[in-house]
């Protein structure tokens, strides 16, 4: 089969073009129904499957975050960083038996509807604010900004015309379409993107191994960077402020991964829309499978990458094959610029393939990109809008409302986008500064959700007194971890929520409490099975690549 060493062949460029058709005609045919209403527009009129659930879910989660910034991970630190997806799986265990069944019950359309019911109006609006601004200013743009450096380096086309690109292909089915729009979409996306992280994984270790095939690529790769396979590093290894040790088990990866999936908007919102609770528990155990082949087709390409680099053989093999681009220093990847090291393993890909991982790409970086939009419309049009500026919208006006937010969020984040061109690892700047605001909000809500005694005086002290807490650890001459200082500011919060709500009466929020007994955590059986399957498989990878 040729192989073009950059920019896409024609083949390439027809097999995307008939995933942008596919993509553009599913979401505009979903976007038919649903689209008037806010239940309809925001939460797909609340009649999606479990199926779809799980695989919108993923595709969500799965993006340029993913299969660049984790992949600079993986070329820069190994295996470690897939603690994020294996205790993702646990996590996603967690918030489908524990959190669903009370938001499910409460009939909300955003998280922030949900502080509101619990405590009050003002601190509702304040973590609305926050994650409007975490939304656009660190996840939209960031997102933008790792596509477009993929793409630039397979396309050979400036970035800002690859996040033009990439923000116009969001907007087409996405704005005008709503959730309804996003999830049926995902559902393809979920499946192109795996089958081409899949092809580009099999592809690079492949030719690691040589005539010995993949496994004995991933033989060698094992041998060459015995340090890229351990899950636990020691305070000895150079990026063991990232990931440190045996504190990513058992302290600020917990933080992290709760906030994420339990509150974060963007993600959590396709479970709202689910048919019923039933539904939503099953597709979160779903997506759980999922996160366990994530680091196959995101992690093993940066490894391979690294070894490739460092293999003088191996480097002559490519040499041979694409003359002079390995030595090009403008895309090469480094510990510098570990970010490139995917989309630098998928230029030396054979033609098809390299446009069947050129759709996968887009279809990550897309799927990500309309989750966000229509999360970040959905909270301000219905936590701002229409609690501040028109409280008697109509329906229509509010889905209207929504689209503008929308347009407007994308246009900002394309112009940040390309500011975040001086970092290294871009999925470690998104980890660190989420973390600035995660633990908070996640105390916050721990204490709402489980300690019936917390009042909103102590939720909006916490919350608020959370930020200088962890800019404090963060820039205190301390060497703290950041998952360290995730893991402090958190159970620092949480001992402000109850101190001050200790001191607060509570007849003021007592209609707000939320009444838990036995049968508020009952799971299906077939949810129980797939619990223990997950939970097996992750400690079996913990425990053969300690």
């Amino acid at each position: 089969m040729e192989n073009t060493a950059q920019g896409l062949a024609t083949v390439d460029w027809i097999i995307f073009a008939v995933y942008a058709l596919v993509i553009v005609a599913v979401g505009l045919a979903a976007s038919r129904r649903n689209r008037e209403s806010t239940e309809g527009y925001f939460l797909a009129g609340k009649s999606i499957p479990w199926w779809a659930v799980g695989a919108s879910l993923i595709a969500a989660n799965i993006s340029a975050e993913q299969f660049i910034g984790m992949s600079g991970s993986g070329f820069v630190i190994g295996l470690g960083i897939s603690a994020y997806e294996w205790m993702a799986a646990i996590t996603l265990l967690l918030v489908a038996k524990y959190f669903m069944p009370i938001f499910i019950k409460q009939g909300i359309y955003t998280i922030p509807e949900f502080v509101e019911k619990r405590f009050n109006k003002t601190l509702k609006t304040i973590l609305a604010v926050f994650w409007i601004c975490l939304y656009i200013f660190v996840n939209l743009s960031s997102v933008l900004y790792l596509g477009g450096t993929a793409l630039e380096i397979i396309m050979g086309i400036p970035m800002m015309y690859t996040v033009i690109g990439l923000a116009a292909f969001a907007l087409i089915y996405s704005v005008y379409g709503g959730l309804s729009s996003v999830v049926w979409t995902d559902v393809i996306q979920v499946a192109v993107l795996v089958i081409g992280g899949f092809a580009t994984t099999y592809l690079a270790v492949s030719f690691v191994g040589g005539d010995a095939g993949f496994f004995g690529g991933l033989s060698h790769m094992m041998e060459a960077a015995p340090d890229h396979f351990k899950m636990i590093l020691d305070q000895s290894n150079p990026q063991f402020s990232n990931l440190p040790g045996i504190a990513v088990l058992i302290g600020g990866m917990w933080v992290a991964n709760l906030y994420y999936w339990g509150f974060n908007q963007y993600i959590i919102q396709r479970t709202f829309a689910a048919k019923s609770l039933d539904e939503a528990q099953t597709g979160l155990a779903f997506a759980a499978f999922l996160k366990l082949i994530t680091p196959i087709i995101v992690v093993l390409p940066g490894i391979a990458a690294y070894v490739i680099l460092n293999d003088p053989a191996l480097q002559q093999q490519l040499v041979a094959s694409f003359g002079d681009l390995v030595s090009n220093t403008s895309t090469v990847p480094s510990l510098e610029h570990a970010d490139r090291a995917y989309p630098w393993v998928a230029q030396f890909l054979p033609t098809g393939f390299k446009g069947l991982v050129f759709a996968a790409l887009a279809a990550a970086i897309v799927s990500s990109l309309a989750s966000m939009l229509n999360s970040t419309a959905t909270i301000f049009t219905m936590d701002i809008y229409r609690a501040y500026i028109d409280p008697r919208a109509s329906e229509l006006k509010l889905v209207n409302v929504g689209r503008l937010t929308a347009v407007v969020a994308l246009v900002i984040a394309v112009f940040v986008a390309p500011m975040l061109g001086v970092l290294d690892q871009a999925f470690q700047y998104i980890q660190e500064y989420t973390g600035l605001v995660s633990p908070g909000i996640l105390a916050v809500f721990l204490c709402g959700l489980f300690w019936k005694h917390t009042t909103s005086k102590g939720a909006i002290v916490g919350v608020l007194a959370s930020i200088p807490v962890a800019l404090l650890l963060k820039f205190l001459p301390i060497s703290m971890p950041f998952m360290d200082q995730m893991m402090y500011t958190c159970v620092l919060t949480i001992a402000t929520v109850v101190f001050v709500s200790l001191s607060t009466s509570e007849k003021d929020d007592a209609e707000g409490s939320i009444v838990l007994t036995a049968d508020t955590f009952k799971t299906s059986g077939g949810f129980a099975v797939a619990a223990y399957a997950v939970i097996i498989i992750v400690a079996a990878l913990y425990a053969i690549f300690w």
